[in-house]
């Protein structure tokens, strides 16, 4: 054990098995942790460990500097923004957990196959998992892509951490109007130190994507099923993610994919016979501003008017009321009329309220029942078939 170092690919050998793996540093003294093929870690009691040897000791390869990358003159110009998320993560051999580590220029360390569709330029955005953005962040994305078009590329891509990229994408479809160029924002379900991981397949069925085709503007690429076979170019407002862990996760919520890629083939069908078709002659505009004070209310049995009232006292000027079926909320009974009157007060008060559904599909639709046309009358705006994700970013 004494030459057995964190990072080393090592052979543990017990009473019953034999195990092989990267050592990982262990927060328990009497446990080994290794982190096996699959993916997974796995502890074993050192009791019960008759010998560990080191089968490889730990690489650590060099860093790509801005000056190995080689240039084709015959290739379009891809740049990649780098914002974390798990498309960008690596194992942490000192704490032995998954974290968003690379720099910008790791990517061609990573997926060295896209030298071979396009050239690339490198941008570091950030580096954080996207359950932290704010719209802070949404900006620096923005200006960054702006400059990236005034520089002349022929497309972008996004690397973006899952959990958010669908509110991500939404807010630069929004945020970027009339780009000339495709933006497509991609992320991964699985790490890349994971066999089964699809962060490369994403990335290059995007690269694929922006060099066979004359499409223009934002939208996310993600695996279309779990197989490695084909990817789906999905429509930035009409995407949701709808499964924590599998690789095919991000559907199209009331709408058909843009496009499918196939990995294998490199052959790209469209799906969708409209769309933005790309213009290098054309000039984005660019819309940053964004209003920090809107928020999302989803409503519930039981539900008080002092939650309602918080967003009024806090002075918020937006908020997404997330109704039941097509859109109802609770505030017909005398015990809950004390929400229809906070209903009210917030709209005095100057607030914007949409109204969504907590459904996934449908829409929302006042001509069925009392309940909704009250709460339009009240000045509430019926967000339709909008996700209340995607409600949100355009209120905002």
């Amino acid at each position: 054990m004494v030459s057995a170092q964190p990072g080393d690919h090592v052979i543990v050998k017990t009473k019953k098995e034999e195990v092989e793996g990267i050592l990982l540093p262990g927060q328990k003294e009497e446990t080994l942790i290794l982190k096996l093929k699959s993916g997974y870690n796995m502890g074993i009691d050192k009791k019960k460990i008759l010998s560990v040897v080191v089968s490889k000791k730990q690489e650590k390869k060099p860093a790509v500097s801005r000056g190995d990358i080689k240039q084709n003159k015959r290739l379009p110009t891809i740049s990649i923004l780098h914002t974390g998320g798990t498309i960008a993560s690596k194992v942490d051999y000192t704490s032995g957990g998954v974290i968003a580590s690379f720099t910008a220029e790791d990517f061609l360390t990573m997926f060295p196959e896209i030298e071979a569709i396009a050239n690339i330029r490198t941008v570091l955005i950030d580096n954080l998992m996207s359950e932290d953005m704010i719209f802070a962040h949404y900006r620096k994305i923005a200006k960054a892509i702006a400059q990236e078009i005034e520089k002349g590329v022929d497309g972008i891509i996004i690397g973006h951490g899952t959990d958010t990229l669908a509110l991500s994408t939404a807010a630069l479809a929004f945020m970027i109007e009339s780009p000339p160029i495709p933006i497509i924002l991609v992320g991964a379900q699985r790490s890349s130190d994971r066999p089964s991981t699809d962060a490369a397949i994403n990335l290059l069925s995007a690269a694929t994507f922006i060099t066979s085709t004359d499409f223009a503007g934002v939208a996310l690429c993600m695996h279309e099923t779990m197989d490695d076979n084909t990817c789906y170019i999905l429509p930035p407002t009409k995407s949701r993610k709808m499964h924590t862990t599998r690789r095919d996760a991000f559907k199209p919520i009331g709408a058909n994919p843009i496009a499918r890629v196939n990995y294998e083939t490199k052959k790209v069908v469209m799906l969708q016979p409209a769309y933005l078709k790309r213009d290098a002659a054309r000039k984005p505009v660019v819309r940053e501003k964004m209003e920090e004070k809107v928020g999302i209310l989803r409503v519930y049995p039981s539900m008080k008017r002092e939650v309602i009232d918080t967003f009024t006292s806090n002075k918020y000027r937006g908020l997404v009321l997330e109704g039941t079926g097509l859109g109802h909320a609770p505030t017909n009974i005398p015990e809950n009329l004390p929400n229809y009157e906070a209903l009210k007060a917030f709209i005095a008060s100057g607030g914007i309220i949409v109204l969504t559904s907590q459904c996934i599909f449908g829409r929302v639709n006042r001509d069925v029942y009392t309940n909704t046309r009250r709460l339009g009358d009240i000045g509430i705006i019926y967000g339709e078939d909008m996700l209340t994700e995607t409600a949100f970013i355009k209120l905002a």
